[in-house]
């Protein structure tokens, strides 16, 4: 780590994005309050990042202490403003709606430290729309994260309209303390990341809707024949083929038709098949997100 990172910090949503920054931040050593309406999923979340920290000290990764200590940091609440009171760095996390996020920042701004860093870990959503609505739009900030959080090395920073330049210092600070690699970019749609990455994804949905391969050999021939670490339907069921979905409509609508989804994409999330987090998307998995042995039922050939 090169510093250590402004306490405390305050992660707003305790999906699969959101408790991977707290983990992140409790092994930094800052205080963490994460943050949900749901009380049972701030259970789970809670539940799972204990067993990342003790898959992490299993493989080396974090020592057993750095683990114990970073247990007792991460501290829940279902209050956004009890939550964000008094913090110094503040990570929305939650659904990709504008009018949840605006809420979310109004409420931070409001409680959280008079200098505090205000980010949000969108994807793909305009960071000048996100912050515009603060009475001091220079302390907004885009943070995206890449799944999963402890193990992915970007984190992508983005600089709103209003950003300014101590405010992008500072978010690149906090990640480095992460252990993060950051690149800059500007607020454009899709930013760069989730720009090429929707590319991929949808024309690998598009194949399987098209009948070119089966999910397996389609990602098969990405991770080989590309080098991908994965392939582009298990990164969408890794990453929510109703995030993607959401994504995919946004930069379809700002960047044009190359970005739509396919019916077959539309059709799964009708029907919750959702991905890892809902047990079955273009594969299935168990309870801990883990694959099921067997091929997909998307695909097959006579």
């Amino acid at each position: 780590m090169t510093a250590a990172l402004e306490g405390p910090v305050t992660v707003v949503g305790a999906g699969v994005m959101g408790r991977g920054i707290a983990y992140v931040s409790a092994v930094a050593g800052a205080e963490v309050r994460l943050v949900d309406v749901d009380a049972g999923q701030l259970g789970s979340a809670v539940t799972r990042i204990g067993r990342d920290l003790d898959a992490g000290v299993e493989r080396g990764k974090v020592e057993a202490a750095t683990a114990d200590r970073a247990r007792g940091l991460i501290s829940t609440t279902t209050s956004v403003a009890e939550g964000c009171t008094g913090a110094r760095l503040v990570v929305e996390a939650v659904v990709e709606r504008m009018d949840v996020k605006h809420d979310v920042f109004r409420t931070a701004e409001a409680n959280a430290a008079g200098d505090a860093v205000l980010a949000t870990n969108t994807s793909a959503m305009s960071i000048t729309e996100i912050i515009g609505g603060l009475d001091d739009p220079s302390r907004g900030v885009g943070m995206h994260f890449f799944n999963p959080v402890p193990k992915m090395k970007l984190c992508e920073l983005i600089e709103g309209l209003q950003t300014s330049a101590a405010t992008m210092d500072r978010a690149e600070a906090a990640a480095r303390a992460m252990g993060k690699q950051t690149v800059r970019v500007q607020d454009l749609p899709g930013f760069a990341t989730s720009r090429l990455n929707a590319l991929i994804g949808n024309e690998g949905m598009r194949m399987l809707e098209e009948g070119v391969a089966s999910p397996e050999d389609i990602d098969t021939a990405v991770k080989l024949g590309l080098n991908h670490p994965m392939g582009p339907l298990e990164m969408g069921d890794l990453v929510g083929l109703d995030t993607r979905l959401d994504i995919l409509e946004y930069l379809a609508d700002t960047l044009g038709e190359r970005f739509r989804p396919t019916n077959l994409q539309r059709r799964l999330v009708a029907a919750g098949r959702l991905g890892r987090k809902s047990g079955h998307g273009i594969y299935r998995y168990d309870d801990d997100g883990g694959r099921l042995d067997g091929p997909s039922d998307l695909g097959r050939r006579s």
